[in-house]
């Protein structure tokens, strides 16, 4: 049987593979401990990076080194989710940050998003990386394969899940691993899933916005979202990156996301 500490275990192990030193600072805020893992110069401006559903901050492994390069990196284990971490305004203010920016890569793009539109004072710029449930539904056919995942979450289904979407391709094994072992030990988690911005919201959305989208994406249909970015926020840039999938991303293609998100915070 999976247990805590055999995912824990896998965690830290890719942690110390990073490309880059890094501290781990548990933040506490008043909805219980947030793991943070922080690279970069001190000096460096801040990036908060969210992960996706599942994916921990270890996701982050072929981007990091990179990003830390010019910036200070927040990379963080979404409150409630698979990770270290058991609100982003408290923890911003831990770490002493009046206003960053932000990454967000599918749940973590909807966490983006929405913090973006609750407190703008405190969000220079968003990159969403084929951010799911923001602009469009998502698949049918992906919620149906993702289900039995949802019901009674194990290493194998979260496995058959990630490399049915990928098509087997991207995925950093050791990264497969703390995922799935995580999903196993942590079973089914209490993810706050934030509506849909209406369009009257989107319109108040002040942050330069950066739209990353997988071309080969299954979890919804990327040329609808695309569609929709350019119509409910005009201002916003899109780019679709041919071949990606959504559980691949953001580590591969892992330059061309890292282009991305460099070109949108500078």
């Amino acid at each position: 049987m999976t247990t805590v500490d055999d995912f824990v275990r896998a965690y830290d192990a890719l942690l110390d593979h990073w490309p880059v030193n890094v501290t781990p600072v548990d933040v506490p805020t008043p909805f219980g401990p947030t793991r943070v893992n922080v690279c970069g110069p001190e000096s460096g401006a801040p990036l908060l990076l969210l992960p996706g559903g599942g994916a921990t901050s270890t996701v982050w492994i072929a981007n990091v080194a990179a990003l830390a390069r010019s910036h200070r990196v927040f990379a963080v284990d979404v409150m409630g989710d698979v990770g270290r971490s058991v609100r982003l305004d408290a923890v911003l203010d831990h770490l002493g940050v009046n206003a960053s920016a932000v990454v967000g890569h599918s749940y973590g793009a909807m966490i983006a998003l929405a913090y973006a539109l609750h407190d703008p004072r405190r969000v220079d710029s968003l990159v969403l990386l084929d951010p799911t449930s923001c602009f469009a539904r998502m698949s049918s056919k992906y919620l149906l394969r993702a289900l039995p995942v949802l019901i009674r979450p194990t290493e194998t289904r979260q496995r058959s899940l990630i490399d049915w979407e990928t098509a087997g391709a991207g995925v950093d094994p050791r990264w497969l691993g703390v995922a799935a072992l995580g999903t196993a030990a942590f079973g089914r988690t209490t993810l706050v899933v934030p509506p849909r911005p209406k369009p009257d919201a989107l319109e108040r959305l002040t942050a330069h916005t950066a739209v990353v989208l997988a071309g080969s994406s299954r979890a919804h249909d990327p040329g609808k979202v695309a569609a929709n970015v350019r119509r409910l926020l005009p201002a916003a840039t899109v780019t679709t990156i041919p071949g990606a999938t959504h559980h691949a991303l953001p580590m591969a293609p892992a330059a061309d996301v890292t282009a991305a998100i460099l070109a949108a915070v500078g």
